[in-house]
């Protein structure tokens, strides 16, 4: 029954682990307490029904896995054989697939934000699900947003590290309560903290304490605002495991880490987006502080649903054998603009906010190793791949650049996937 009831979460877990294969084997004497595999290009994870020892094994070619992938699957796995011992009756098979299918990456994701404290699971889980179905709730049209921030501190040390920066707290004071399923019965809890200028401030047991907001929060679309970046330097001093949660105007849960990872509700499945992967996809191509300026724009347009093909060129791409044409042809305006940003560092136009506008725009954007702006706008030829490829015209330019170099491709839709060498070796969301 365990491997039947594998094959339920196979496609979920392929997908969490951005399209590794995956399986699950039956493994006996002393091969079942022979130690696990430290290869970074295989997960493996026990778990143990009745006197029987099983084997979870995840392989990615490639691209590395993380130490945030390799813990959250071994949370996973403990909660699968925990789940297991309760719908272990004959006649139960059905009832143990479907809630696995339907809540066990909740309850590792609950499990792996509580990290070695016991008894803090269920009020996770319990604000994890009052944020789902928050997330299909509208007000006048638009999606409603929220966000919390759960600190580990004391609460006067928490405070305190909100001198210097633009927050300000507003405390409940007699009004403080815990989040229960009513929490936002009325919808001026989340029109007034949005996520966006205020978030709630609560500790690991869900008590609300009150609000930090900020009357500057900047531009809504800004690479810095839509990553996280701010939130990241308050969990930072709200306590190791710190964590905050959101509800984004994309409707999906976003929960930041101080570990400064995210973890994504999206289209009813987890993610994990972890700059570990991107950073060893472009290790050696590209130099460490444009990675990370890259790395964040890029999830920047994926929450926008802003598509994008950007191209890391090898220092022997020869442009003129890439290029099929350009979007915007031989108009002496668009070439005079593309011009002007031409061998501009990728950082200094992110922090000008012009990078998240070329980025968007039609068209493969090309950096080179430095992380300088070589080209947007390109037309890729496609000459050599238009036959072999299933998807889409950004789908087929990623997979013909990619010879050329390493590819990130956003769709319009959200998903990131990474390609080379006319393959696509990882997928998140």
């Amino acid at each position: 029954m365990p491997k039947s009831a594998f094959s339920a979460i196979q496609n979920s877990l392929r997908a969490f682990l951005g399209g590794a294969e995956v399986s699950l084997s039956e493994v006996e004497g002393e091969e079942s307490a022979a130690p696990l595999s430290g290869d970074r290009q295989q997960i493996q994870a026990r778990m143990q029904v009745g006197q029987v020892v099983y084997r979870f094994t995840a392989r990615r070619s490639e691209i590395p896995f993380t130490a945030t992938e390799n813990s959250f699957i071994q949370e996973l796995f403990t909660a699968f054989e925990g789940l297991f011992a309760g719908f272990s009756a004959e006649g139960y098979a059905a009832h143990f697939r479907t809630a696995l299918l339907t809540s066990l990456t909740d309850i590792a994701v609950a499990r792996y934000l509580r990290g070695d404290r016991k008894g803090v699971f269920w009020p996770i889980q319990s604000l994890i699900q009052l944020l789902k179905s928050l997330s299909y709730q509208r007000y006048e049209g638009s999606p409603a947003t929220t966000g919390f921030l759960v600190y580990r501190t004391q609460l006067e040390e928490c405070l305190s590290s909100l001198e210097k920066t633009r927050y300000d707290w507003l405390d409940l004071e007699e009004n403080r309560q815990r989040i229960s399923a009513d929490f936002f019965r009325n919808p001026l809890p989340y029109r007034f903290v949005d996520g966006l200028r205020a978030m709630f401030l609560c500790d690991i047991l869900m008590n609300v304490k009150g609000t930090v907001h900020t009357n500057a929060p900047g531009p809504s679309d800004s690479i810095e605002q839509l990553s996280h970046r701010e939130t990241l330097s308050l969990l930072t001093k709200a306590g190791t495991g710190a964590f905050a949660i959101f509800v984004n105007k994309s409707s999906e849960v976003e929960i930041v880490l101080d570990r400064d990872q995210i973890l994504l509700w999206r289209q009813g499945a987890w993610g994990v987006y972890d700059p570990d992967i991107y950073r060893g996809f472009l290790a050696g191509q590209l130099e460490k502080r444009s990675i990370d300026y890259l790395v964040w724009s890029i999830y920047a347009l994926s929450k926008a649903r802003h598509g994008t093909v950007v191209l890391v060129a090898n220092d022997d791409t020869d442009l003129d054998a890439l290029r099929k044409g350009s979007v915007g042809g031989r108009d002496p305006l668009s070439r005079a603009l593309i011009q002007h940003v031409r061998g501009t560092k990728i950082g200094t136009l992110k922090r000008s906010g012009v990078l998240s506008r070329i980025l968007s725009s039609d068209g493969l954007t090309v950096i080179n190793r430095k992380g300088e702006l070589l080209d947007t706008g390109v037309i890729v030829d496609i000459s050599r791949v238009s036959d072999l490829v299933t998807g889409g015209g950004r789908t087929t330019a990623a997979t013909a650049a990619s010879y050329f170099g390493p590819v990130i491709k956003v769709s319009e839709d959200g998903p990131v996937e990474l390609y080379r060498n006319g393959k696509r070796l990882y997928r998140f969301g």
